[in-house]
């Protein structure tokens, strides 16, 4: 399951809705892969859906202070276990907001990015490579 949840945090340049389209189509060739969508709590649609592991990748040693903190706090709360993996070194370096700095730009992100993110990046920032 790739769960997308909306995170009030952070300013997002897609909706739930054109993140999940844009997860289906590059996962589309997995046969066991469910994109799904959930409003609230990680742990609340883990424990809706009968989930007891959360997977995470990490890219660096900055995200894993965070990751290991909610983590805990999910374990503490839910009895959800975290499996953390780490990232290829080809994308370590990527953030989300990276790419959408680069793009904006006009810089070519086709390589750090599937084909239907790369497109939706070009026609919702326009002017990209």
């Amino acid at each position: 399951v790739v769960a997308v949840l909306e995170n009030r945090t952070k300013s997002s340049l897609f909706t739930v809705e054109e993140r999940i389209e844009m997860i289906r189509e590059t996962t589309k060739d997995f046969g066991n892969v469910v994109v799904d969508s959930w409003y609230g709590l990680l742990t609340d649609y883990c424990k809706a859906n009968n989930i007891g592991t959360i997977v995470k990748g990490l890219r660096a040693v900055t995200d894993f202070d965070y990751e290991l903190q909610m983590a805990q706090i999910n374990f503490q709360a839910a009895k959800i276990e975290t499996m953390f993996m780490a990232t290829s070194p080809a994308h370590s370096f990527l953030s989300s907001s990276i790419v959408k700095e680069l793009a904006h730009f006009g810089g070519d992100v086709s390589v750090m990015v599937p084909p239907k993110v790369h497109e939706a990046l070009r026609v919702r920032l326009g002017g990209q490579k």
